[in-house]
């Protein structure tokens, strides 16, 4: 069974100050039963607008390429199934396609993640042990294993109203990477300290637990409850409680 569906997806690009402009064009096309969002661009892209610029690669939900706002709420367009759509889409309203609306735009639904990549290469690396034996607990191992499912496709940043409102992009690292920095503290074999940076200059401060990261995550990571508030608590008993903090001046906490 095939039925019509329209698409109002954001067409445009930056201008010389770089802010985006652009419009929203409704293109309308016979949607096939299984598909999801991606495949109706794809099809929108083949028979209305080859020049439509969209990211995306795997198509499995692994790589976080085509990552993008549809209907109003950041989703990988690959995993997003059209029978869900147009069950939360109104009867004759378009579903409406943007790009992710925190991050500079490049093209259409492309946006610039240079950010990412540059703030990744100031994150220091683990730190382990010279000699490569290294044995820990399988329950260690469990609890930063669920970390490493981050398909890095920035939806949690994009949805996190530091960085999406008040745009602290220089201040802020973002969801996206207090879960690798959780990875990092948590690993039972890491020597190193990284929490002067985290409250520093990571700004850890900034996130007020609002939950909208763990919300939209595709890999299913517990963002908030599992990697910020934890180094919340580390950040705190190092520099703020007073009683970790004599213990330490005397000798009783390393």
């Amino acid at each position: 069974m095939t039925e019509d569906v329209t698409f109002r997806i954001f067409r445009g690009e930056p201008n010389e100050d770089g802010n985006p402009v652009g419009e929203m064009v409704d293109y309308t096309v016979e949607m096939d039963e299984g598909m999801v969002v991606l495949d109706v661009v794809h099809k929108i892209q083949a028979e209305h607008a080859p020049d439509i610029s969209c990211r995306w690669n795997c198509k499995a939900g692994k790589c976080g390429s085509c990552s993008a706002e549809v209907n109003g709420k950041p989703r990988l367009m690959c995993m997003t199934r059209m029978e869900e759509i147009m069950e939360e889409t109104p009867e004759n309203t378009p579903v409406v396609v943007k790009p992710m609306q925190a991050f500079p735009l490049t093209k259409d639904l492309v946006t610039d993640l240079q950010w990412a990549y540059d703030l990744n290469k100031t994150i220091p690396p683990l730190n382990g042990p010279d000699e490569m034996d290294w044995e820990f607990d399988q329950k260690e191992a469990d609890r930063v294993q669920e970390f490493r499912a981050c398909i890095e496709c920035m939806l949690c940043v994009n949805t996190c109203h530091v960085m999406r409102e008040h745009q602290l992009f220089d201040e802020f690292a973002g969801p996206r990477f207090f879960v690798r920095l959780a990875n990092l503290e948590m690993h039972p074999m890491d020597q190193d300290n990284r929490l002067e940076l985290i409250k520093d200059d990571y700004g850890l401060g900034y996130c007020n637990i609002t939950r909208c990261c763990t919300e939209v995550c595709p890999a299913g990571i517990n963002i908030t409850d599992n990697a910020i508030i934890p180094l919340k608590e580390r950040v705190i008993t190092e520099y703020y409680d007073p009683i970790a903090i004599l213990a330490k001046k005397i000798g009783l906490r390393k």
